[in-house]
């Protein structure tokens, strides 16, 4: 009997020892595809402007690659392989939800610099605009910007301008081309010496002259409308010589589009 027991112990011991041997040789190894799972984590994390967009998903990614690389016996495989995959799609909603979020902020930052470029462009406008009004000697009034050229255009009782008089109106022609949305309106004075109607068909013919130099300059004819005021709107009194001369004068308005 003390045999038969020690016979099958042994025999036991001999058919157990392979399936001890093969449990005692298994090794915890990492899942296949956690390294290229990790390293695309890294690559994300590496890159600041992606990385500062997406926190909180990177941290979720991290936690995930985390459990995917954990070393697992050859009977738990199937959920490494399964804890890889997730962590995997982790890790792509991270580095999507980052793109996103950068692309959104290259356009914001786009339209910012666009606005400023706008908003340089028309201060740079203004400036310049500003510069050669007070270079034609142009005042701001209701009607518009207001240019009077006084006796320095015709000799008495001429409507031909005088010799060198065409620099005065140069800078007025350069003006009105380069802003060809505004409109002109030409007014000629004179004094009270002579009689009324002579006053006013010279001061009609100077107007004139003045419209037909700006439309030899390239100013459109239909932007312009001249007229002849005579000795009706004086703006000095004519009992004295530096009054009349003052009357004697051609104003320019200027249609200012703030004003419409």
């Amino acid at each position: 009997m003390s045999n038969s027991i020690h016979k099958f112990t042994k025999l036991m011991v001999v058919s157990l020892a392979p399936v001890i041997l093969a449990a005692c040789s298994a090794v915890p190894e990492k899942p296949i595809g956690s390294d290229a799972v990790r390293e695309k984590l890294i690559q994300l994390q590496s890159d600041s402007e992606l990385a500062s967009r997406a926190q909180l998903p990177i941290q979720e990614a991290e936690l995930a690659v985390d459990a995917a690389e954990k070393p697992r016996l050859p009977e738990d495989m199937e959920l490494g392989r399964h804890l890889v995959y997730m962590a995997d799609r982790k890790v792509d909603t991270a580095l999507y939800f980052a793109q996103a979020r950068l692309l959104e902020d290259q356009r914001k930052l786009l339209a910012e610099q666009r606005a400023t470029a706008r908003l340089d462009s028309r201060t740079r406008e203004v400036e310049d605009l500003q510069r050669q009004i007070e270079k034609l000697n142009a005042k701001k009034t209701e009607r518009g910007l207001v240019i009077t050229l006084g006796d320095i255009l015709f000799d008495t009782g001429k409507d031909t301008f005088k010799g060198g008089a065409i620099f005065h109106i140069v800078e007025l022609a350069t003006f009105l081309n380069e802003h060809p949305d505004r409109t002109v309106i030409i007014e000629g004075h004179t004094d009270n010496v002579g009689s009324k109607n002579l006053n006013y068909g010279l001061s009609q013919r100077r107007a004139n002259s003045v419209m037909a130099y700006l439309v030899r300059q390239g100013v459109a004819p239909d932007r312009i409308v001249a007229y002849g005021k005579g000795e009706d709107f004086p703006i000095s009194d004519n009992d004295t010589e530096a009054g009349r001369q003052q009357n004697r004068r051609v104003e320019v308005i200027i249609s200012d589009p703030t004003l419409e």
